[in-house]
């Protein structure tokens, strides 16, 4: 027998795994359980506006789905590589609302694989781990993010004026955006307060000023 008909007789082998259907019906209950259990966390993690039981439901399926076609690439090579072949050809495009869903959504394929593979130990392990973390990080507190004061004046020159204030309020302040029109002046400034209102409070009594807004986000804090 040649080293060709060696290799060819071994990768044969390899891929013609005969498994029962008691040990088939096992990994798919299995996989079932720690599905539900995605299904059931995604719902206490997520946040109410946020929350798509459309997309919750998907997470709790795509691991059954995922096993079953684990299963069936162990079974025959010719199998394996159809649906290769198969898969290559999807394009899923579906714009993910937060990153807390592309995690789930990769944490529900993986346990598909991993149950798939028969590795059950691990697959449960990876989620009490996940579930601990999910949790756990939300309760680390994170520096305070900036605040946007949004300035608009008729006066060119207000600048001048509620510069005074904001080192009296603010900790720290930056301008970000100066926007000159005919009309007069804008301003985007970023900063960090205690006292939000009486910062509203005292630009407002500023001779010169349209209008003042102070906005929220949650945006990368850079140093």
């Amino acid at each position: 027998m040649s080293a060709k008909d060696i290799i060819k007789k071994s990768v044969l082998e390899g891929f013609s795994m005969e498994m029962s259907v008691y040990h088939i019906i096992f990994i798919l209950l299995v996989t079932v359980v720690l599905s539900m259990y995605i299904f059931y966390i995604y719902r206490l993690n997520s946040h109410s506006s946020f929350y798509s039981r459309d997309f919750n439901k998907t997470l709790a399926i795509m691991p059954v789905l995922t096993a079953a076609i684990v299963l069936a690439l162990q079974s025959s090579i010719v199998i394996s590589l159809g649906m290769v072949g198969a898969l290559s050809i999807v394009r899923f495009r579906n714009a993910i609302k937060s990153p807390m869903d592309l995690l789930f959504l990769f944490w529900s394929i993986s346990t598909g694989i991993i149950c798939g593979a028969g590795l059950y130990v691990l697959a449960i392990v990876t989620c009490l781990i996940v579930t601990i973390l999910s949790f756990l990080l939300d309760f680390i507190k994170m520096p305070q993010a900036p605040l946007l004061l949004v300035v608009n004046s008729s006066d060119k020159e207000i600048e001048k004026k509620f510069l005074p204030v904001l080192n009296s309020f603010a900790k720290g302040y930056k301008i970000r955006s100066r926007n000159i029109t005919s009309a007069g002046i804008d301003y985007v400034i970023e900063l960090r307060t205690k006292n939000e209102m009486g910062l509203m409070e005292a630009c407002s009594k500023l001779e010169g000023l349209d209008s003042i807004s102070l906005l929220t986000h949650d945006g990368d804090i850079r140093y």
